[in-house]
């Protein structure tokens, strides 16, 4: 007898990000595992966490700051730029509690308008989050 169900979807990343802007600038993050790639600070739900409570402890781990007053900007699904699986994201704008210095596995960080010649950003800051920012005028104005 052949099996003619379709193959199982790979259930894919659940990814919590936070937008952290300041005076016009986006901080983004690469990892050692693709230093030349940036995306947004973040990462994955431990078991029994909430959004938050991710964002903050993720936020720590990578930048040794914790996220003042998070509020979400939005969700989207996409593709994770790493992984190549499917992902949804939930993304935060937040300040931040301290100066952020790369930790854990981070290679690099930068500021961005999002119009930075040869810097490499993933997807899901290209096609969503930027246009958001955009749309709300946060973005390239300094403040």
């Amino acid at each position: 007898m052949v099996d003619t169900r379709a193959p199982a979807r790979p259930a894919g990343l659940t990814v919590v990000a936070a937008a952290v802007v300041e005076h016009g600038r986006l901080l983004v993050v690469s990892k050692q595992a693709a230093p030349d790639l940036f995306y947004l600070p973040g990462g994955k739900p431990e078991p029994g966490e909430d959004p938050v409570e991710t964002l903050t402890r993720e936020l720590d781990e990578e930048l040794g700051a914790a996220p003042v007053a998070p509020r979400l900007l939005t969700r989207f699904e996409g593709t994770a730029a790493l992984e190549r699986v499917p992902m949804q994201l939930s993304v935060y704008t937040a300040q931040l509690d301290a100066p952020p210095v790369p930790a854990a596995e981070l290679a690099h960080m930068h500021w961005t308008t999002g119009e930075d010649e040869g810097l490499h950003l993933s997807p899901a800051l290209t096609q969503h989050v930027l246009p958001v920012l955009r749309a709300r005028g946060v973005l390239g104005a300094a403040v």
